[in-house]
């Protein structure tokens, strides 16, 4: 029976779960997350939430990335209510906006040209496969090509196009789409080992006879989450970004769930010292869960004609006052240096997992990390971690081929009690299981 905290340490059982009727009666069998986390959840705050019968659960899964501040952050949360208790504008389109103004400038000031990036900035909206599907016609357009390279392992959304160069077989036959004009080549690492994808496209691009004509833009997550999260390596991107160079191809890096600092840095893609032609962001830069996606592009690509690509939702206006409020996270060194110290605690832990039950493989990077149980029970027992980590007041997520990777995903602001307590309780779950 699950747990209920009362305190940092003090914990009680919890009374049964709450009728779930109305949900399975009136909503699509589509759902997935109710079915693995079924209880009501009320109300959240940093790294927990509650259910509306008082149970508690530490939050190491944070909205699939897109809460790295934690649950209504205080900060964000009173420049929201200032927005609208002042009758701040909450829906404009494309339109000029003190909102707007505000968080371009910040973005400006605390993202970009601290790193070096010149960027122009397109709001796709809501989501982030608006993004992916941004970008990859804007790719088309500038180049004049068609086709893309994607990545094995690759997930980039769910809609027609970001469908087309996500790797699962699975998403995309459920969306009816086939990949065509997409060649996909296996990622730096996977299930099936290291392999080298950039002498292999080079090989195919410089071959007049290989079958493969130049696409328009290769995509790549710097950091594989849904795949099983696989890191790509420093060098790796490196000569991606050399090879794109060289033959002319756009390469647009996809950081909707690697970004905003999931990593360790702001872009996973800072670390390897490169800059994308195209940059897709959402998840986490609405800053508190609101919905916003956009495009970061190099002012040369910006061939759009107006209204050549448009969105009802485009300007969330509540997601740039909440995401302006979150770049001043960027300017704190104690928030910089708790990071630092989350993630190194967070790569320990993987490495004492790793130590405690030989044949885990553990990947990550910063404030994500996988769990790879293939070798040692596969996806059953990952299955297993995940629902004992529940009946113990702690939500993880899966990814991976099968789901045989568990996923660890605290809040980046998150406190070092309530780390240790999420980590002993996953440690148990892992340790328990392979003592059966």
């Amino acid at each position: 029976m699950p747990l209920q905290h009362d305190g940092p340490t003090a914990l009680r059982e919890c009374p049964p779960s709450e009728d779930h009727s109305l949900f399975e009666t009136m909503e699509a069998e589509v759902r997935l997350y109710c079915r693995k986390f079924p209880v009501v959840f009320e109300r959240a705050k940093g790294a927990e939430l509650f259910t509306e019968d008082g149970r508690v659960f530490l939050d190491f899964f944070c909205g699939a990335g897109t809460l790295n501040y934690g649950h209504n952050p205080e900060p964000i949360k009173r420049r929201l209510a200032d927005y609208l208790a002042a009758d701040g504008i909450t829906h404009g389109l494309d339109m000029f906006t003190v909102a707007k103004r505000e968080f371009l400038t910040r973005l400006d000031q605390v993202v970009l040209r601290p790193r070096g990036l010149d960027y122009k900035v397109q709001f796709c909206g809501p989501t982030g496969t608006n993004a992916v599907e941004a970008a990859l016609k804007l790719a088309r357009k500038v180049t004049g090509r068609r086709g893309f390279v994607s990545f094995t392992g690759a997930f980039h959304g769910m809609s027609q196009g970001s469908l087309a160069v996500t790797g699962s077989r699975r998403a995309r036959q459920a969306g009816g789409v086939l990949a065509q004009e997409v060649t996909f080549v296996p990622f730096e690492d996977g299930p099936f080992g290291s392999f080298d994808s950039i002498d292999y496209l080079d090989r195919m691009f410089a071959d007049p006879s290989s079958g493969v004509d130049l696409p328009a833009a290769v995509i790549v997550e710097p950091v594989q989450l849904e795949g099983g999260v696989y890191p790509a390596s420093g060098d790796w991107l490196r000569r991606l970004r050399d090879l794109t160079q060289r033959h002319g191809i756009l390469l647009i890096a996809d950081e909707i769930q690697s970004g905003c600092g999931r990593t360790g840095t702001f872009f996973a893609f800072e670390q390897a010292g490169i800059v994308p032609d195209l940059v897709t962001l959402s998840k986490s830069i609405g800053g508190y869960g609101l919905p916003l996606s956009l495009v970061l592009l190099r002012r040369e690509l910006d061939v759009w004609e107006p209204g050549e690509h448009t969105g009802t939702f485009r300007g969330n206006q509540l997601a740039f006052v909440a995401a302006t409020a979150a770049w001043d996270y960027w300017e704190q060194p104690e928030f910089l240096s708790d990071l630092a110290a989350s993630s190194e605690r967070l790569r320990a832990f993987g490495a004492d997992v790793a130590q405690a039950v030989p044949g885990t493989v553990v990947r990550g990077r910063g404030m994500v990390l996988g769990l790879d149980l293939a070798a040692v029970g596969g996806a059953a027992r990952a299955e297993r971690v995940q629902r004992s980590c529940f009946e113990h007041g702690l939500i993880v997520e899966l990814a991976g081929r099968h789901d045989e990777v568990v996923k660890v995903m605290p809040p980046l602001v998150i406190d070092r009690v309530r780390l240790e307590r999420g980590l002993a309780v996953l440690r148990e779950a892992v340790t328990a299981g392979w003592a059966r």
